[in-house]
């Protein structure tokens, strides 16, 4: 079976959309619908249904995903252990992470790792820390930079780099501002500006407000922390950020008996070969940055 045309495959199922596999390969779409045709002519079964613009996967091509997913993995499993014989730090670094983490905490780590290791390729990759993990378990990516998972899959090896207390944050014009007394149950009072549903700090929020038998009132969600907070600070409701992303625009109130705190971090697959230098970056990370303040240390 021709490994160019398995991917293809993959990145078709994964995507849902041969123009997008296309644009992931660096390949044109007549290119990848060429390779899927040719690996249905080689197993004789068509693999996905094409009705007008949608594609979805056959009952032989949800059969071929995984096992294809796993073919890859091994394949690419070989040549990091075969590349890491010589100790070189070289080659593409699969990498996913949040828009959050990007932003406020990568960037002085990923220049000095550049610097140090000129010879590997990073493709970094934003997408929310719940798609990452995935993607690391499916064996898109090597590792993941992330808002650590509550529960991990027993696929996944976590490794904890910055404790990320939250807080409580509001407008300074709002009333929960003004109250002197403050305990969880008044959340419920006022209307919430959230995470979506199923993210990894939602279920923090939701675990803690559980045995209190309160109804958070959410009016908004959205996975962008930094929309989070411009929502809050024009007076659309109360939200939960990292006390990091607490400034002058708006105001961290106390909730007595109510204190979250998240774990970031990298998570990589337990059964997959650690490159050069996956391992280069997450000892990086592990000796320039502190779990009790969550700063580079220089």
């Amino acid at each position: 079976m021709d490994i160019h045309n398995l991917q293809a495959f993959v990145a078709v199922a994964t995507t849902g959309s041969f123009s997008r596999a296309a644009e992931q390969l660096c390949l044109t779409q007549p290119a990848v619908s060429k390779r899927i045709t040719a690996l249905e002519q080689q197993l004789g079964a068509r693999l996905f249904d094409r009705i007008g613009r949608q594609i979805t996967l056959t009952e032989a091509g949800q059969m071929l995903w995984p096992r294809a997913g796993h073919i890859l993995a091994e394949m690419e499993d070989s040549r990091r252990a075969i590349a890491n014989l010589d100790r070189a730090t070289t080659g593409r670094l699969g990498i996913g992470t949040s828009h959050h983490i990007g932003l406020h905490r990568l960037p002085p780590v990923l220049r000095t790792f550049t610097a140090n290791y000129p010879d590997v390729v990073l493709d970094l990759h934003f997408m929310d820390s719940e798609a990452a993990c995935q993607a690391v378990e499916r064996g898109e990516l090597e590792l993941g930079i992330v808002t650590l998972p509550p529960t991990p899959s027993p696929n996944l090896l976590t490794t904890a780099i910055w404790d990320d207390p939250l807080s409580i944050v509001v407008d300074h014009e709002h009333p929960l501002a003004a109250r002197k007394r403050r305990n969880a149950t008044v959340l419920a009072e006022y209307s919430a500006i959230l995470p979506a549903r199923g993210t990894y700090t939602r279920e923090l929020l939701e675990r803690a407000v559980t045995p209190l038998d309160i109804e958070l009132r959410v009016g908004l969600s959205t996975n962008y922390l930094e929309t989070i907070k411009m929502m809050v600070s024009v007076g659309l409701g109360w939200s939960i950020l990292p006390q990091t992303m607490v400034d002058k625009a708006i105001r961290a109130i106390p909730i007595t008996g109510f204190q979250l705190q998240r774990t970031l971090g990298v998570v990589s697959h337990t059964g997959r070969t650690q490159s050069n230098a996956a391992r280069a970056l997450v000892e990086q990370l592990l000796s320039r940055c502190s779990l009790s303040g969550g700063t580079p240390v220089y």
